[in-house]
């Protein structure tokens, strides 16, 4: 006994250790998201932009992103908007060149959101863009977008993140918790570590790619199914710092149910677990900064089995060392406690966020109740990645649709 008590107390030791380290550097980043970032200057339209958008099955939605694309203030000859339809059962391409988009067809077999923008590249790379901006097909994008990505790249910014806001955070609990999750990631994650010289993160839409860029990369070349982690990996892996540019706002349609909410999140874990595998070591390799920092993101499923792992290894010692009848009572005191700290936490920073970021409205208490129980319920999600990963881009319907002329922006200047 005594001999399993002290091997218990090593492990413990251990992962407690490296777990608190992990946690106090992003302690150390939220802090620092409290510094303004500078502003790029405003200099004129001059960056020829292709605006990408794939799309499956979503002609409920697709019309109101090409209009707001076609309502950007930008010069109309200076972008194209390129609507990539793929193995859709609707009208989505009528829609959209309806709307104002040009289409292209994909015509390859589709596992993934990245065979789509490697089709598109490919096809269209010969017509000389300086940038490529990527959006969802749910999406909506304020008006100074194209803008915005416009003084980053005359600023010598190649690649670039732009501000994940949602169209419907007061619809239910979950579409809250989304809400505040994302803007969490906007202040917390990428503010932060823009404020320390840092690379933000790719975040699946709204971000800037110069055409530099992808032919240092030999093109869009992604093998994972989250091709915008993936992507930070390969930008990070040749030196190209991905910028933080918190005044290109797009807003996002977030899930309603948990049932939908489960299928996207296996699919961000499971890729997050396969760019793990494909990357980790070249990152380790490079062992600067920037790689290292991304480590720290790409580790975030595996912090999570370990923080489970270790806190029942630590409820099992607790009972061993006091033994009789009230180990089972301590241990289930200590678990309790563990979860009723991190409720109470999750509640700390969705409030402190939604004050920081502008966005209390009486409306989110749904979402700001729901927060720590949907942080927590990425657990099993996580687990269950780990034993099965999700391999395939699995479509998400899209619904909520929102003009330009309806919502109303909260512009940053």
């Amino acid at each position: 006994m005594e001999a399993t008590i002290r091997v218990l107390t090593i492990i413990t030791s251990v992962l407690g250790t490296g777990l608190t380290l992990w946690s106090i550097y992003y302690f150390i980043t939220g802090l620092m998201s409290l510094k303004k970032t500078e502003d790029y200057p405003q200099v004129p339209a001059s960056t020829r932009f292709a605006v990408l958008i794939a799309a499956r099955n979503e002609q409920q939605v697709i019309g109101s992103l090409v209009e707001s694309l076609r309502e950007q203030a930008y010069p109309k000859e200076l972008y194209d908007i390129w609507v990539i339809p793929n193995q859709c059962s609707d009208d989505t391409a009528a829609v959209a060149r309806a709307a104002g988009a040009k289409v292209l067809e994909c015509t390859v077999p589709v596992k993934s959101k990245g065979d789509v923008m490697e089709f598109a590249y490919e096809k269209l790379s010969v017509l000389g863009y300086d940038a490529y901006c990527v959006f969802d097909a749910d999406n909506v994008a304020e008006e100074h977008f194209l803008m915005e990505m416009n003084n980053a790249y005359q600023s010598g910014v190649r690649v670039a993140q732009g501000y994940r806001d949602s169209k419907n955070p007061y619809d239910t609990g979950m579409s809250g918790s989304y809400s505040i999750y994302y803007w969490m990631m906007n202040r917390f994650h990428n503010q932060g570590k823009a404020a320390m010289g840092l690379s933000a993160m790719l975040n699946g839409t709204g971000f800037m790619v110069a055409s530099s860029v992808f032919e240092q990369l030999g093109g869009w070349h992604t093998k994972t199914i989250s091709e915008d982690l993936e992507l930070s990996a390969l930008c990070t892996l040749a030196g190209e710092k991905i910028y933080w540019v918190p005044k290109a706002i797009t807003y996002d349609e977030q899930p309603l149910t948990y049932e939908v909410s489960v299928k996207q999140r296996k699919r961000w874990t499971s890729g997050t677990l396969q760019v793990v595998e494909h990357y980790l070591g070249q990152l380790f390799g490079r062992g600067d900064g920037a790689s290292l920092d991304l480590i720290a993101t790409m580790l975030i499923p595996t912090y999570q089995v370990l923080a489970v792992v270790n806190l029942f290894l630590s409820v099992l010692l607790c009972g061993m060392v006091i033994g009789g009848r009230f180990a089972v009572l301590v241990g289930v005191g200590v678990l309790l406690c563990n979860l009723t700290f991190t409720l109470f936490l999750s509640l700390c920073s969705g409030i402190g966020v939604l004050l920081l970021e502008k966005k209390w409205n009486r409306n989110l208490w749904k979402g700001l109740v729901m927060y720590g129980l949907f942080l927590l319920s990425w657990i099993p999600i996580t687990i269950d990645c780990h034993i099965k990963k999700t391999t395939v881009w699995e479509e998400i319907r899209h619904t909520c649709t929102m003009t330009t002329k309806k919502r109303t922006i909260a512009v940053r200047y």
